[in-house]
């Protein structure tokens, strides 16, 4: 990945110029290709950071104030490094960076005042973890620019993960942050989230693409059930009692859970922890024996029992994944990220894209009244300093935060 050199010409107009060196950095966005909504549950899970991401364009002041900035967007947060920061309704998305700087501040790291503008080619509100992208961004630059040369991407995940559990209020597990820190390019990453034990899956795809699918039906997660599922698991483990394996729900047995529970609807939330867990385990074969067929499948059994047992879909989603599923070339698909609105994935022939993204496009329009998004991605490396340079037009657009 090269500069963006319309992004340094944006941060130059926004900021002026100076005698101090302008750093780009980059945080990728992610796709969980399986093992969704059971990272808080102490499960494997399978993400892989993706092309589209954030780029941060950056320079350090002389004093001890950070300006975040997104192109597009007239809102600027200002964080004093000397007073005390507390969230703040008024900053919208600029809450994130401010609570990785409060973060980082408690940890004593050495920061100083920094200009940084935001450009994105994330969709907004689409479930592609532009939250953890703009958090580990933030941590990894104003670590580099306060000399880390080697900046524990571990410990930047996990800093992140406590940020948006405590100043944004969001109960979310690790799996985001990890894979914006630490993805690499063709690979996804096995992370057991218990443990924080990981390993590289290599993806290869053969003829087939991965396609995202964004509904346009934006989602929050400060809005959404996400707590009230994360609140209904833990109902589970307490009434398994001594049963209740110490690694979480994902662990648990199917027999001992269907003895103990009597509410339907935690029996259902508790099937599809314990099902997807298998079904991850089992993608992990799959991928590696090169079978994209017995994987597309797990994808749509996936999607099903999202819908069903764990009810985090939706209208939009399911509609999308309806359209995909009979739609020419695909071997597989389901909704991906916390669901409530947002994305969905495909796996494709990649000789049939125009035709199924123009048959799910139709559906999806004719049933809804949105226009849906489609985008090719590429696994990617995680956080990383962009370096060299570039000509042309950045891929980067204009646009603001809503996480």
């Amino acid at each position: 990945m090269t500069l963006a050199r319309n992004d340094i010409a944006r941060f130059t107009d926004m900021y002026g110029d100076s005698d101090t060196s302008i750093r780009q950095f980059f945080g990728p966005g992610r796709v969980n290709l399986i093992g969704e909504h059971i990272d808080y549950n102490g499960g494997l899970v399978m993400p892989a950071a993706i092309s589209l991401g954030i780029t941060a364009t950056c320079r350090p002041r002389r004093d001890r104030i950070i300006h975040f900035a997104s192109a597009g967007e007239p809102l600027v947060t200002t964080v004093q490094l000397d007073e005390l920061i507390e969230p703040d309704c008024t900053r919208g998305w600029g809450n994130y960076p401010a609570g990785i700087v409060r973060e980082l501040l408690v940890r004593d790291v050495p920061l100083q005042g920094t200009d940084v503008l935001f450009t994105t080619t994330l969709p907004q509100g689409a479930g592609l973890s532009s939250s953890a992208a703009i958090e580990v961004l933030t941590a990894f630059l104003l670590l580099t620019l306060a000399g880390n040369t080697a900046v524990d991407l571990k410990m930047v995940a996990l800093l992140c993960q406590t940020a948006e559990n405590t100043f944004i209020g969001v109960n979310s597990g690790i799996m985001d942050q990890f894979s914006v820190a630490l993805g690499k390019h063709h690979c996804a990453l096995l992370l057991d989230c218990g443990s924080l034990e990981y390993q590289y899956v290599p993806v290869r795809l053969g003829d087939c693409t991965l396609l995202i699918m964004d509904t346009r039906k934006a989602r929050r997660l400060t809005d959404s059930k996400y707590n009230e599922r994360r609140t209904e698991c833990d109902r589970v483990i307490a009434l398994l009692g001594t049963r209740a394996p110490p690694q979480g729900l994902a662990h648990a047995e199917w027999n001992d859970v269907a003895s103990c529970v009597e509410d339907p609807v935690l029996l259902r939330r508790a099937r599809h922890v314990i099902t997807e867990q298998a079904r991850v385990t089992q993608a992990v074969r799959e991928l590696a024996e090169g079978n994209l067929l017995a994987f597309g499948q797990l994808l749509n059994e996936s999607h099903a029992s999202l819908r069903d047992d764990y009810e985090v879909s939706g209208f939009h989603l399911d509609t999308i994944v309806a359209a995909a599923q009979e739609a020419p070339g695909c071997l597989g698909a389901r909704m991906t990220g916390a669901g409530f609105g947002g994305c969905a994935l495909a796996l494709v022939r990649s000789g049939s894209v125009d035709a199924f993204t123009q048959q799910v496009r139709s559906r999806y329009i004719e049933a809804t009244g949105l226009e849906p998004a489609f985008y090719a991605v590429q696994t990617s490396d995680g956080v990383h300093e962009v370096t060299g340079a570039s000509s042309g037009s950045t891929s980067s657009r204009t646009c603001c935060f809503f996480l």
